[in-house]
This record gives structure tokens, C-alpha cells and sequence, in this order.
């Protein structure tokens, strides 16, 4: 069967399509990351950022969270969604991690 570029693009399209969209229903599944995880603690992860102890990770400043991080993935004004630092966990949008680096 001969196939066109046109019909190989249209149907590549929809193909993306529905890989975007698993993409998106495979992150609403993935579990949040708890506070005792043992990598949320060793970058002083917390779901509420403004509980961060400024003490101990002096690099915080009041305004950052993870939805203004780059490492962020979450859709904007989602309550939260994945981040680079925790592969296969969903975040706070409102926490905070020493990973943090502000978005561009």
C-alpha cells in the first residue's frame, strides 16, 4: 500500500495527540511525595513552603515554591504535579526543596 506524506502527517498528528494525553492522565496517577521520603528529606522537601526552616536552608526566600521552579512540570494552577527531582511523585505546588532553581 502506497502512503502519502500527507496521510503519514495527518496521522502522525493525531498519534502525539494521544501520546500528550496519556502523558497527562499518567501524571494525575503518579503518588505525592511525602515529606519522609527519603529523598524529600535530603533536599529539605516541604509541601508548604512556607514552613521551610530558613535556618537550615538559608538558600529559601519567602515567594518560592514549586510551581515558579524550573524543575516543575505541573500544568499552571494545578495543585500540583511532577518535578525533575523526585521522578514517579507528584509535588506541591506550594512546596519548596534546596533543588530549587526560579523558572526563566
Amino acid at each position: 500500500m502506497k502512503t502519502s506524506r500527507r496521510s503519514f502527517l495527518i496521522s502522525s498528528v493525531g498519534v502525539v495527540s494521544a501520546l500528550a494525553l496519556s502523558r497527562e492522565a499518567l501524571a494525575a496517577d503518579l503518588p505525592m511525595l511525602p515529606e519522609s521520603d527519603p529523598t524529600a528529606q535530603s533536599l529539605g522537601y516541604k509541601a508548604d513552603a512556607t514552613k521551610v526552616d530558613k535556618a537550615k536552608y538559608p538558600k529559601y526566600a519567602a515567594g518560592e515554591h514549586c510551581a515558579t521552579c524550573m524543575l516543575y512540570q505541573g500544568k499552571a494552577g494545578a495543585a500540583s504535579g511532577p518535578c525533575g527531582a523526585f521522578p514517579g511523585k507528584q509535588v506541591s505546588a506550594k512546596g519548596w526543596c534546596s533543588a530549587y532553581s526560579k523558572k526563566a
